[in-house]
């Protein structure tokens, strides 16, 4: 059999990699871990909102004076179910891929529903939280879960 060749990766000699310094190298090496707390802190914040929306906990639902949001109540309660479970689902890295995907796409709309009308700029319209939840989501979608979830341990398990 002839021996089998492959196609180099093209070089470009214009473009020179230097050694990675001790701090980037420690910096690459948190990361994952990192973007667990980032994931574990989103989660928390937004499960927060849905729990405070739903039971009236932590403050109740924004502009309640402390009460709850009434159940079947479209777009907030449904709103409010996403945050809790999606929150919580982040928050334990189950499923993290699909609920900061549904997350996400719930703060967009409540981003363009809600408060676009109110300005052009998060700042003007009051959309500040629904703009960053929408977009740290994204990128939960895009990362991962980072090191600890508990997807990776429920994977460990059906390894064999």
């Amino acid at each position: 059999m002839p021996p089998t060749t492959t196609a180099a990766a093209p070089s470009r000699p214009d473009v020179r990699t230097a050694p990675a310094s001790p701090l980037v190298e420690r910096l690459d090496a948190a990361r994952p871990y990192v973007l667990s707390i980032f994931r574990i802190v989103v989660g928390l914040l937004f499960a927060c909102h849905g729990a405070a929306s739903l039971f009236g906990v932590l403050g109740g639902a924004a502009g309640s004076n402390g009460g709850t949001i009434a159940a079947g109540t479209w777009p907030g309660w449904y709103a409010a179910v996403i945050q809790l479970v999606g929150g919580a689902l982040v928050l334990l890295g189950v499923g993290t891929r699909s609920a900061a995907f549904i997350a996400s796409g719930s703060m967009a709309y409540a981003y363009f529903d809600v408060h676009q009308a109110g300005g052009l700029f998060p700042m003007q319209n009051g959309g500040e939280a629904s703009a960053m939840f929408a977009w740290a989501f994204l990128l939960l979608v895009f990362t991962g879960p980072g090191a600890l979830a508990l997807d990776r341990v429920f994977a460990c398990g059906k390894q064999g």
